[in-house]
């Protein structure tokens, strides 16, 4: 938070983390902490992150799948912060594309992508990690028929499969 908020750069932690403060502030009980943290940006702004980042002793990795911000002298993907891109797929066979609403602001000043973004990439992601996420989000009523009214039909169809696991 402090690298991207410090450098100016317009971010929004998505993933596990997210997840975790959106239903932390809900009931603390219920939130299950990631180890990895996942950032959102826009693609244009990897330049100032990546240079921001090696000020403090982090280094840019690119994977098959996300680039990531690692500790030059302990590169471990689950301590990275994983950087995905808004408005594009973090997979080509993705349902839909990284959603770029506006975050919201924890008390702290960290920006977090809204739980109806968070909703969509946890159902097109589709891991298991993901499942129990929105099993918590829904939990703690966090899953809203408001965010339900935004989903596509093939979205829906994945919240009710997690829905009939629980």
């Amino acid at each position: 938070h402090l690298l991207m908020a410090e450098a100016d750069i317009p971010y929004r932690l998505v993933g596990g983390m997210a997840v975790y403060i959106h239903v932390a502030e809900r009931d603390p009980l219920s939130a299950r902490l990631t180890a990895d943290v996942d950032a959102a940006i826009d693609r244009a702004y990897l330049p100032a992150v990546i240079a921001a980042a090696s000020k403090i002793g982090w280094t840019y990795r690119h994977t098959a799948v996300v680039g990531m911000l690692v500790e030059a002298d302990r590169p471990k993907a689950r301590s990275a912060v994983h950087l995905v891109f808004l408005n594009e797929k973090v997979r080509p066979n993705y349902l839909e594309s990284v959603p770029s609403s506006p975050p919201t602001s924890t008390e702290q000043g960290i920006l977090l992508a809204p739980v109806i973004d968070l909703v969509r990439m946890k159902l097109t992601s589709y891991r298991l990690k993901d499942r129990v996420h929105l099993q918590d989000l829904d939990q703690v009523g966090l899953i809203t028929p408001e965010i339900e009214s935004q989903l596509s039909q093939a979205l829906l169809s994945r919240l009710a499969e997690v829905r009939a696991s629980e």
